[in-house]
């Protein structure tokens, strides 16, 4: 498998492949008001929507933190006083430019959501004015919607789950014997949370699916060897991508009733395999470490963060009409402004929650070190 340090490359080409959905994904909720109900119905309900599954290629994103982030923490020399001010800087930095490139866009481009269809993403998701207060709010990632840039929802289940980790890993630690059956027992809490309406219980456990993974990873491979198993593998990319979008295929039998949030929550389970394969499976392996996909995958958090404004500011300039010139330019230039952004911004805070990792982790030292003093020095005096 190719490598960088202990990085999983074919993951990276995985995110990439994501990050391009959720692009395209966008992409065809701007032209969905004006594609007829049978070309939609084509578009979602077939295997095609295995390439516009924005929603669904999110919770690959989440399985795959799960997984990338608990590794580490498996390491020997782990430092939880060096993880958390590098993870928070890791997301937070990214975010903040974002969003104040976004609300910047936002006040130099009018936009008067009457022009736009009604009902459409254009017209519901997106700010059509920015404040201070707003931008700040949004900034936190405490928010349950983000208008500015509306992607930062799940970038607020990250921020979540990144706190969490510890939790997540000792479940995931304890229960390591009986994956399979959790990983069912998650889905259901998946579903139960779809169901109720409870965005936390819809989608922290995928996370955990991701953890599952990262505990068993060594037995995956293993297995993944066996003859018999290698020869399912295709047949088990075939499962992963009909699990991936089988609410929508079922949409015209299950729409608004339960088996639709089942189906819902079983897409997360479709995503935990495809990730899975992404590291078994050699031809996955292979296709995933392309140039391409690996240069999708340097930049997917940044062309994750930044192509949502983009595109709707293109919408809002060019005007409802000409919403597939907008969408024709707004993708390569979301792609370049994604590698920019990468270079000037994410690259930057990589460093920087680097070096304030490292301040965490000599901080604990050091509280470590004057403790251990203290105690001695207690000892001596108990002594005499």
């Amino acid at each position: 498998m190719s490598r960088n340090g202990n990085r999983i490359s074919s993951l990276d080409g995985l995110r990439g492949l994501a990050a391009g959905i959720v692009l395209l994904h966008h992409v065809s909720l701007i032209a969905q008001p004006w594609i007829d109900p049978a070309g939609w119905a084509l578009l979602t309900q077939s295997p095609v929507k295995l390439l516009l599954a924005g929603s669904e290629a999110v919770m690959v994103f989440f399985v795959l933190s799960g997984l990338v982030v608990a590794l580490p923490a498996r390491q020997a020399g782990f430092s939880w006083a060096r993880y958390y001010p590098a993870r928070v800087f890791r997301l937070y930095v990214p975010v903040i430019a974002a969003l104040g490139a976004a609300a910047l866009l936002v006040v130099a481009i009018p936009r008067d959501p009457s022009t736009m269809p009604e009902g459409s993403w254009m017209q519901d998701a997106q700010a059509t004015s920015v404040s201070a207060g707003e931008v700040l709010t949004q900034m936190t990632l405490l928010r349950p919607a983000y208008p500015i840039d509306n992607v930062l929802w799940s970038l607020r289940w990250e921020l979540f789950f990144s706190l969490l980790l510890p939790v997540f890993l000792w479940v995931a630690l304890r229960v390591r014997r009986f994956a399979v059956p959790v990983a069912v027992l998650t889905v259901a809490l998946i579903f139960l949370g779809r169901t109720t309406g409870d965005a936390a219980l819809a989608y922290l456990p995928v996370f955990l699916l991701g953890t599952l993974i990262a505990v068993r990873l060594a037995d995956l491979r293993v297995r993944a060897e066996r003859p018999r198993v290698r020869r399912a593998l295709p047949w088990l990319a075939v499962l992963a991508g009909g699990m991936l979008i089988a609410s929508w295929l079922a949409r015209p039998l299950t729409a608004g009733t339960v088996a639709a949030d089942l189906l819902w929550a079983i897409a997360a389970a479709g995503a935990a395999l495809l990730v899975v394969l992404a590291v078994v499976w050699p031809r996955a392996r292979r296709a995933l470490d392309t140039r391409t996909m690996q240069w999708l995958g340097r930049i997917s958090f940044s062309l994750y963060l930044v192509h949502a404004p983009i595109l709707a500011s293109l919408c809002y300039l060019l005007g409802a009409e000409q919403w597939w010139l907008a969408c024709l330019i707004g993708v390569p230039l979301s792609l370049g402004i994604a590698a920019v952004f990468h270079t000037l911004v994410e690259q930057p805070a990589q460093v920087l929650a680097r070096r304030a990792g490292g301040i965490g982790a000599a901080l604990a030292d050091r509280i470590e070190v004057r403790a251990i003093r203290a105690a001695r020095r207690r000892a001596l005096a108990r002594a005499s």
